[in-house]
């Protein structure tokens, strides 16, 4: 029978078997105490954490996740996984991940196909190998001052607080918590969203049960009540180092009422549990399990009732999705060891592989330092007279730039360093190189064309500006990179993003092509929607020097900044350089005034010039005639009418 496997008719045999269970009256007396590792070892994976929240941001562009790592010592080796799928046959949004750490960590990342941007501490977090993703320094920030810096750049998906991690799974596009905005909060369920297991494995406690006779072992797992109530399966693998046919033994499960069980185990053994269980051989096979008790010694009374002599192993664990145990009791004589005392040893022991990684090469004040937190018995740069401090935590090892074999360059500072561990008889060496900064000189330059040559230190709004960084002297070791850049423009514009997580933020920036010398470049184009137009600006760009290969603890990041003076745009040049909106305003608003003045003096000249309609009639009497000459000369020059009668004058 292959391991891992349990036939059919075996495992409905000893759910038959399994009868209803009795409470005992009398008290069980076995006293449990920590068992030693090579007779029992119980490691898990959970969703549970110490603090943490999950909310949903199904609009947002960018998806923000927060993890506050704590190791109690330093270095520690992790394993982090990012995983996602493709949703309508692409790839998911734009992903943040902020790192935040306590102590040195040897990282192994997995985000295959995710367009990730990682935010870290460069001086704490090394690369197992190149990370190949997009990659940005984090501010030494206390925690809600990081939540702040996160949420600057997104709405927070999720954020969680893990102790000493091992691994850890983190799923994307898995949020579906009811919350809009993420608040760290004590004992949380991340769900689905993310799964860690921890570097300490579980305490195993074992003991002998007075008055029963034989060789059968109890192994009893029980599973805390989690902060979630919903539907869980928890995957319980055992595996026992005993010969087929040499082991009789029961495993006891028990948990909250909504927790079933799935068994993968390597040796027939009689089944207890609450809730339902099936075996992963065919696991739509679901078995009824029983009410168990739900304290430790009932159930080391429900042991005892099925003829148990030994509990090989009782577990006590946070709600888990996966719980997997290796024993090799197999019935023998149980060994029990004393409870561990907590210490906290001045430096960790290493491997050779990861102790070599580990070495944090600083240059500073014309020396180059050396820190190594790891149990060694010596290091020295090449020269062996140049021996490092042991300062308990750490050893460190210091010279200046004109001895101990530096090899100095234009900007770099080379040497060896020579490790001697206990478990290698001849002695580990290592290239170690820094960057001489005093040497080097960063300039940021804005220029009016592409072609990048006429330096200013003036823009106009509605004019495409260009920028380039560069660093003297070139290191080609080293690839300089633009992290960020934003423009202050006081209270009266604030603060315009160009460039964040090195891409470009909106329409109106984007990112040119380096320089034949690598140096980076980009524009922008500025407008301003309001009045009055600031009158200067400051020009603030963080950028990072890269090695090219290596490890990436040798990052350098520098931020340099230069004044610019901002100009009004020439309304008379409006036809090439077109109008900004408060002159189409200004504009319109004066050809209204017009047209509203001209209306009103064309209605005054009309109502005070028109014709009257009528006009009142007048009577005239003519005078009687005296003599023929005064008639006639009455006549000239008039209209002639009868006596009496009227008529009507124009």
């Amino acid at each position: 029978m292959d391991r891992g496997t349990l036939p059919l008719a075996v495992a409905l045999l000893l759910a038959s078997c399994s009868l209803s269970p009795t409470s005992l009256a009398e008290t069980v007396h076995c006293d449990l105490q920590p068992v030693g590792p090579e007779r029992g070892e119980v490691t898990y994976t959970t969703s549970q954490v110490s603090k943490g929240c999950v909310a949903q941001a199904p609009n947002a562009i960018l998806e923000v996740h927060v993890l506050f790592l704590e190791f109690p010592t330093g270095p520690s080796q992790l394993e982090l996984t990012l995983q996602a799928s493709k949703q309508n046959g692409t790839w998911p949004r734009e992903v943040l991940l902020v790192l935040s750490v306590n102590s040195s960590v040897f990282l192994h990342l997995q985000a295959l196909g995710i367009p990730l941007h990682l935010a870290y501490n460069s001086s704490l977090v090394t690369f197992q190998e190149p990370p190949g993703v997009n990659t940005t320094e984090l501010p030494s920030f206390p925690k809600t001052q990081i939540l702040e810096w996160a949420a600057e750049r997104g709405p927070i998906t999720s954020a969680a607080e893990l102790n000493d991690p091992q691994s850890i799974l983190l799923r994307l596009g898995q949020a579906q918590g009811s919350l809009s905005f993420c608040m760290l909060e004590a004992s949380q369920d991340m769900g689905r969203t993310l799964e860690w297991r921890p570097r300490t494995p579980a305490l195993v406690r074992g003991c002998h049960l007075e008055g029963v006779a034989g060789h059968k072992e109890a192994h009893i797992l029980r599973v805390l009540p989690g902060h979630s109530a919903g539907p869980r399966t928890v995957t319980v693998k055992v595996e026992l180092s005993c010969a087929p046919g040499d082991l009789d033994a029961v495993l006891i499960l028990q948990g909250p009422p909504y927790v079933s069980w799935l068994i993968d185990a390597n040796h027939n053994m009689q089944i207890w549990t609450t809730g339902e269980y099936s075996f992963k051989i065919f696991p739509e096979k679901n078995i009824r399990g029983f009410k168990l008790p739900d304290t430790p010694q009932g159930l080391l009374g429900e042991a005892r009732m099925l003829n148990a002599s030994i509990v090989a192993s009782f577990v006590e664990l946070p709600l888990a999705s996966i719980v997997s145990l290796h024993a090799s009791s197999c019935g023998g004589r149980l060994q029990t060891s004393p409870a561990p005392i907590q210490t906290t040893p001045p430096k960790d022991t290493c491997s050779p592989e990861l102790l070599m990684s580990l070495i944090q090469t600083k240059c500073a004040d014309d020396a180059m330092t050396l820190h190594l937190k790891c149990t060694i018995t010596g290091l020295t740069f090449w020269d062996p007279s140049c021996e490092a401090e042991d300062r308990g935590d750490k050893f460190v090892l210091r010279s200046a730039y004109s001895s101990c074999g530096m090899q100095v360059s234009a900007s770099m500072i080379s040497n060896e360093a020579v490790v001697n561990i206990l478990s290698s008889s001849s002695p580990q060496r290592k290239k170690v190189h820094c960057l001489n900064m005093d040497s080097l000189s960063f300039q940021l330059g804005l220029y009016l064309s592409p072609h990048f040559l006429q330096a200013s230190n003036t823009i106009e709004p509605g004019q495409q500006s260009f920028v380039q960084v560069r660093v003297s002297p070139s290191v080609s070791e080293f690839l300089l990179q633009l992290d960020s850049c934003h423009l202050d423009l006081g209270p009266e514009g604030g603060t315009v993003e160009l460039i964040q997580g090195r891409a470009a933020k909106g329409n109106c920036v984007s990112l040119l092509s380096p320089s034949p010398e690598g140096d980076p470049r980009f524009s922008f184009l500025l407008h301003f929607y309001t009045v009055p137009i600031p009158k200067t600006g400051t020009l603030s760009c963080t950028v990072a020097l890269r090695p090219k290969t290596g490890s990436q603890d040798q990052e350098v990041h520098r931020t340099v900044f230069m004044r610019l003076n901002i100009i009004s745009p020439d309304l008379s040049g409006c036809t090439s350089k077109g109008l900004v909106l408060p002159a189409v305003l200004g504009i319109t608003f004066g050809a209204f005034l017009i047209g509203a003045l001209l209306t009103a003096a064309l209605w005054y000249i009309y109502s005070h010039t028109r014709s009257p309609s009528k006009r009142e009639p007048v009577v005239a009497v003519a005078a009687p005639a005296s003599s023929e000459s005064s008639s006639t000369n009455h006549s000239i020059g008039s209209t002639q009418s009868t006596p009496c009668s009227t008529s009507s004058m124009a």
